[in-house]
């Protein structure tokens, strides 16, 4: 006997496939750790998710979104896809970390939720075992899966969700998830 389980957490976050494909595995684990991130940021204005859990560190809700942002251009269109692109935020903020007066919330969304999109269009033929080059940094030049970026990025919003969680707690106390 089957039991139908909910697709969706109460919250609205997908939940990840427990069996299947591997590629849809990935992704659906890639697509649970972005819905955390964004719910993270729900509810905030411009000037909360500008605040930094702990000196000296200058880590923001907001700094984490266009950074993810530009991993997402990095490993997918870049990396696995071989485009070449400026980095998102331009070349004086290459991790995305740095903040713009003018920039709020809403537009670092819409330019994350771009990215993803852009980089779902060019990986979108590739098979996990697709191969593409790393362009830059102490690794520039070295042959990297598509596999290996899906697990990489997994791995990336994991470690930067954990963060969320302690930036969103000390903004206004909500926890979990």
């Amino acid at each position: 006997m089957t039991t139908d389980l909910p697709r969706t957490l109460p919250d609205g976050r997908p939940i990840p496939l427990m069996t299947g494909d591997e590629r849809a595995m990935l992704e659906s684990w890639l697509d649970f750790h972005r819905a955390t991130l964004e719910l993270k940021c729900a509810g905030l204005d411009d000037a909360q998710v500008r605040s930094a859990a702990a000196g000296p560190s200058e880590l923001t809700l907001l700094g984490l979104v266009q950074h993810l942002a530009e991993c997402e251009r990095n490993w997918f269109q870049r990396a696995a896809g071989g485009v070449e692109l400026p980095p998102v935020y331009g070349e004086g903020n290459v991790s995305g970390y740095g903040l713009e007066p003018g920039r709020g919330i809403r537009e670092a969304l819409d330019v994350w939720r771009r990215e993803i999109a852009r980089g779902r269009e060019v990986c979108a033929g590739r098979t996990l075992e697709s191969v593409g080059r790393i362009g830059d940094g102490p690794m520039a030049g070295a042959e990297v899966s598509l596999r290996w970026v899906f697990v990489h990025m997994v791995e990336e919003y994991a470690r930067h969700n954990g963060h969320a969680d302690i930036l969103r707690e000390h903004i206004d106390g909500v926890t979990g998830a």
